[in-house]
């Protein structure tokens, strides 16, 4: 059987399309297949770079743990999540999560859970790198982003 959680943290970028297809692989009950990529802004111009930084091991361990309950919870067939590190510009993927399921409907929602636990819980700090050419402040934690993981646990 293959495993059906994927989780890697890696500075290089990853193909969205080579990781759908590397999740499909093998699996002949899935209706559905939700992706969501999450990309680096430029905040209008004023941001240079991000710059990821994350507790290895641990990152791993959290991000698989919430991929396995989004599994179970959502009766998902498999599900992948690829973050990033490092110094990342606009326009440059960060983030990259695929649910897979018999329908659609799981698909969404396993998506959606995996972001909102993975922006609260999974230990990623940013920093900004402004186009002014000032280093911003390590990035807060946005009280919405609270809002939205608090929401799975009503």
């Amino acid at each position: 059987m293959v495993a059906p959680v994927t989780v890697r943290i890696q500075r290089e970028d990853f193909d969205l399309a080579a990781e759908v297809s590397a999740l499909c692989r093998g699996r002949t009950n899935i209706g559905a297949i939700v992706t969501f990529s999450g990309l680096c802004r430029d905040e209008a111009g004023a941001l240079g770079a991000l710059e990821l930084e994350h507790y290895p091991g641990m990152a791993e361990a959290e991000i698989s743990r919430i991929c396995l309950e989004a599994v179970q919870r959502f009766g998902l067939q498999a599900a992948t999540a690829i973050h990033r590190f490092g110094r990342i510009e606009p326009g440059q993927n960060i983030v990259l999560v695929v649910t897979a399921s018999p329908h659609r409907q799981a698909a969404f929602d396993g998506a959606n859970f995996i972001m909102d636990f993975l922006k609260t819980s999974a230990p990623f700090w940013k920093k900004e790198h402004r186009t002014d050419g000032k280093t911003g402040e390590w990035v807060s934690a946005k009280d919405a982003d609270d809002a939205a993981r608090d929401r799975w646990s009503r």
